[in-house]
């Protein structure tokens, strides 16, 4: 249970963080523009999901040992032009390449039908992160954040890979624009960094 609390908070401060770069990005803008309208910022309750875990909800989930190195890779989905997307669209399109909604409310990538191992994730970039289905149909979504834990169930590279195919046919389906975790427009050579980074992560587990 030790390591599964460990997991849970650290999917707590990953999506805090790219929350976090997001709202700070666009307090940014509306400090310099007063003219910009006010945008939700994100958050998610650390001590949620801390409950979560003690409460034994998620004990099916199979937690990576504690002594594993663990690197989060992260990219960010956002509409052109600090517009939105429109929730349903957003949904659909997310399910249309094989994301389904689960744990926390948001959608995940699968190793085919096994719920417990966990390629990638889809969270929103709306207070607090997860997808409302009920009234999705009235949402307006500025964007999301894709994100994998390595080491997962598959290869990190093929996962980085999985996740950057999976990004970019939403981004054609709905005009968005994709960026790295800093907020930075995503580079061909800013990707290229990234899955060299992973290559040398994958490496140093090995020779540990």
């Amino acid at each position: 249970m030790d390591g599964l609390r460990w997991l849970l908070l650290f999917f707590g401060a990953l999506v805090i963080a790219g929350v976090y770069l997001y709202s700070r990005r666009d307090k940014t803008k509306a400090e310099n523009d007063p003219t910009d309208h006010k945008r939700v910022e994100p958050t998610l309750q650390r001590e949620q999901l801390a409950s979560e875990s003690e409460s034994g909800e998620d004990a099916g989930v199979q937690a990576p040992a504690e002594n594993v190195p663990q690197k989060i890779v992260t990219l960010r989905l956002v509409a052109r032009e600090k517009k939105a997307f429109n929730g349903e669209d957003l949904v659909l399109s997310m399910r249309g390449i094989g994301l389904r909604h689960g744990k926390f409310g948001i959608f995940h990538r699968y190793d085919g039908n096994d719920e417990t191992r966990t390629i990638f994730s889809a969270a929103s970039l709306v207070e607090p992160g997860s997808f409302d289905l009920a009234n999705i149909k009235d949402q307006q979504i500025p964007g999301i954040s894709l994100f994998l834990v390595l080491p997962g169930p598959v290869d990190g590279v093929e996962s980085f890979d999985m996740m950057m195919a999976a990004a970019r046919a939403i981004s054609q389906s709905l005009g968005g624009e994709l960026l790295d975790e800093s907020g930075s427009t995503l580079s061909i050579q800013r990707e290229r960094y990234l899955r060299e980074e992973i290559i040398q992560f994958q490496h140093s587990i090995l020779v540990a």
